[in-house]
């Protein structure tokens, strides 16, 4: 059965996972920091679960031989590096942000804890800057997603209402954050969280990544 369309005014879509291929960011991270520690470099299986346990602020001590403390600056700073480097869209996002931002109002929506401007100047890099009228960065607000301030902000910016906006995402952060602002929300399989624990969130709509979102769009 074809799931009811969506009414945007404004749609909020997350970066890393959403747009943006972040995995060989990922990696160097990780092998940055283990190497830092003196550690064996760990399976990708462990490696792709640190940053999901940091972005639901969950202890990570277990993964990384007890040194999460001493691992997490310099895993955090290696990542910001290596996403300047590595950073890369995912298909078809070009051309998905250009039909969106014909029906609505775009905002990029971020967990990375770097200032506003380098999140442009990456934007700008992969020529998607265009298509958005609103950037937030975690530093933008005093609680990131899974709150619901970003939202807020953002709707209170552009001057929409939260009934009629989207916010996209590949993580279940994304999907809380919806949910709290009251927002409609659309999870994409394209990041770091499977189909079932996606579904737990009980999004509005799920997709295999944003290609196909503007279908389901009034």
């Amino acid at each position: 059965m074809q799931p009811n369309k969506l009414k945007a005014n404004g749609i909020f879509l997350d970066l890393d996972g959403t747009l943006v291929d972040s995995t060989a960011a990922y990696i160097e991270a990780a092998k940055i920091g283990f190497r830092a520690l003196g550690q064996e470099v760990p399976s990708a299986q462990i490696i792709m679960e640190i940053p999901r346990r940091i972005e639901q602020r969950q202890n990570i001590n277990d993964l990384t031989g007890g040194c999460a403390e001493q691992f997490m600056p310099i895993y955090i700073k290696a990542f910001h590096s290596a996403t300047e480097r590595h950073a890369k869209l995912l298909p078809n996002v070009p051309s998905v942000l250009e039909c969106l931002a014909e029906r609505a109002k775009l905002a990029l929506i971020t967990m990375r804890h770097v200032p506003n401007q380098v999140i442009q100047k990456e934007l700008d890099y992969l020529g998607i800057s265009q298509y958005f009228t609103l950037v937030m960065t975690a530093l933008d607000t005093s609680k990131p997603k899974p709150s619901p301030e970003a939202l807020i902000r953002c709707v209170d910016t552009l001057d929409l209402k939260m009934c009629d906006c989207i916010i996209a995402g590949d993580s279940v952060n994304d999907m809380r954050a919806g949910k709290a602002a009251g927002s409609c929300t659309v999870a994409v399989l394209s990041g770091l969280y499977g189909r079932e624990e996606l579904a737990k969130e009980q999004p509005d709509l799920m997709l295999p990544d944003v290609t196909t979102l503007p279908e389901y769009i009034e």
